[in-house]
């Protein structure tokens, strides 16, 4: 029986409360939007399959509570996180503020390869914005790392920036592997290794994308 993926990508999304994570997840991976707002209770995931340079990448999408109540409950799955992506909602000075908080977390609590990507949220809201495209462009060069903004309700980047961040993983992936694009020497994180049909599967790094 054909594999159903090859790759294994774990992805959080952090950010304050009602900054929209929940409705960038569900706009990935279920193509809906709601206008009802739900507080994220703990933690949550859903699970999209995708197409990257040839390979089939499984990514599970953590989608975490903003609330500082749950704060030992959601970092304790940035351990083993291969993606995050920061969000802010570009219409609340506040969460975008707040981003150098989760960026501590992130320091603290996962791993020093974890690809990171900065989103400023509804960018639909240019009428109620706060936060400049500039100043989320300036953070983002601070610290390093991709930034864009999206529109979960507009459907605006948001399958772009799912895209650009698991592209990035597969990339030092595929470099600290010693591969190339076409993935076929896999020994490290993330990846559903080939098994040789004379040898027996083994351990392997699979186990950091197991679920906690």
């Amino acid at each position: 029986m054909a594999k159903a993926y090859d790759y294994l990508f774990k992805l959080l999304l952090i950010g304050d409360s009602g900054v929209g994570k929940t409705c960038v997840l569900l706009r990935f991976c279920d193509s809906a939007f709601s206008t009802t707002f739900i507080s994220t209770i703990g933690i949550d995931f859903k699970i999209r399959t995708i197409d990257l340079d040839g390979r089939k990448i499984k990514l599970q999408i953590w989608d975490t509570a903003g609330q500082e109540r749950f704060k030992t409950i959601t970092t304790a799955y940035y351990r083993g996180a291969m993606g995050i992506m920061l969000v802010y909602d570009i219409t609340s000075e506040k969460s975008f503020d707040n981003i150098k908080n989760w960026i501590r977390n992130i320091e603290e609590h996962a791993s020093a390869e974890v690809e990171r990507m900065l989103i400023g949220n509804k960018c639909d809201m240019q009428d109620k914005r706060q936060v400049s495209r500039e100043k989320g462009e300036h953070l983002a060069t601070e610290y390093g790392i991709k930034f864009m903004e999206t529109s979960a309700k507009g459907n605006i980047n948001v399958d772009e920036a799912f895209l650009s961040l698991a592209k990035d993983i597969k990339a030092k992936i595929d470099k600290k592997a010693g591969t190339d694009q076409t993935g076929n020497r896999v020994i490290s994180g993330g990846i559903r290794p080939k098994q040789d049909s004379n040898k027996k599967p083994g351990t392997s790094f699979w186990s950091r994308c197991s679920l906690f």
